[in-house]
């Protein structure tokens, strides 16, 4: 059943037609219109599992433009569906200026989970995935990308994040140039469908498996980061010091008189020195 003047928001597949559930089947049946973001797209789908409900299109150029529409066909009694290309709607998709006009109009929305790539890339990856952090698509040009993946750098939590075919290696050399050729990464590409593959292993390793392999970068991309290794106790402090006296003095001074502030070996203060001028 579905209600009068409610929204609902519907996981549909990521890739096997068949990865949706029962209730998802039966909303799109019963709504008054599904919202789409590619008519075109979603109609296969819609038509593979028997569903005549009408279309109309919602997507990030024409989102604005609808909500006073969408908003009155609510008000007037009707139930609508929202569904995306793939996975569950507003997860880099368009939806966020329709659902939170909804809310402020005081109109129900309701959501119809099911399949999201984010989550099933996550539960093949073999990180950490108590605790984890997504950021959606990096930024397209080279230099904001990498100060983009700067401000990650050092987060403790399995990084999460989409890429397109035409960019992931050029995301990959930037992964590699930021955080390190070591860093753990798991690369999900074409989750659920013929040609799925998953590539595990560091960043250097996964970037040259793709180089020798151009059937690698074809596809849609979930990329996975292990967290940054957890800071030795006491690290924090040696490192403000050494960062405050590196531009002043040379490296073997500064270990000097950074073990002598903090209380480590002078050795173990040296590497440090060292570490931190390599990144």
């Amino acid at each position: 059943m579905v209600a009068k003047h409610t929204l609902y928001i519907v996981a549909t597949p990521i890739g096997h037609r068949d990865d949706v559930s029962i209730r998802a089947i039966d909303t799109l049946k019963r709504v008054d219109r599904v919202l789409a973001e590619d008519t075109r797209h979603s109609g296969s789908l819609l038509r593979h599992h028997g569903i005549t409900t009408p279309t109309v299109s919602l997507h990030e150029h024409n989102e604005q433009q609808r909500v006073s529409s969408v908003l009155d066909w609510l008000k007037s009694g009707e139930s609508l569906a929202l569904i995306s290309d793939a996975g569950t709607p507003l997860i880099s998709d368009p939806g966020y200026r329709l659902v939170n006009a909804c809310l402020e109009a005081g109109v129900m929305v309701s959501p119809v989970p099911g399949a999201s790539a984010v989550i099933a890339a996550l539960s093949v990856s073999g990180l950490p995935t108590d605790a984890f952090r997504f950021v959606g698509f990096p930024p397209a040009k080279s230099a904001a990308r990498e100060r983009w993946l700067s401000t990650l750098k050092a987060d403790p939590h399995t990084l999460v994040m989409y890429e397109s075919p035409h960019r992931i290696q050029a995301s990959l050399a930037s992964m590699q140039s930021v955080f390190g050729p070591d860093r753990p990464i798991t690369v999900a590409r074409e989750l659920t469908k013929q040609y799925e593959t998953l590539l595990h292993g560091t960043i250097q390793s996964v970037l040259d498996r793709m180089k020798a392999d151009v059937n690698q970068t074809r596809g849609e991309f979930v990329v996975m980061v292990g967290g940054s290794a957890p800071v030795a106790e006491g690290q924090f402090e040696l490192d403000a010091v050494i960062q405050v006296l590196s531009p002043h003095l040379p490296p073997k001074t500064v270990a000097r008189c950074a073990s002598e502030l903090v209380g480590v070996p002078k050795q173990e203060a040296y590497r440090r020195v060292l570490h931190l001028a390599q990144t």
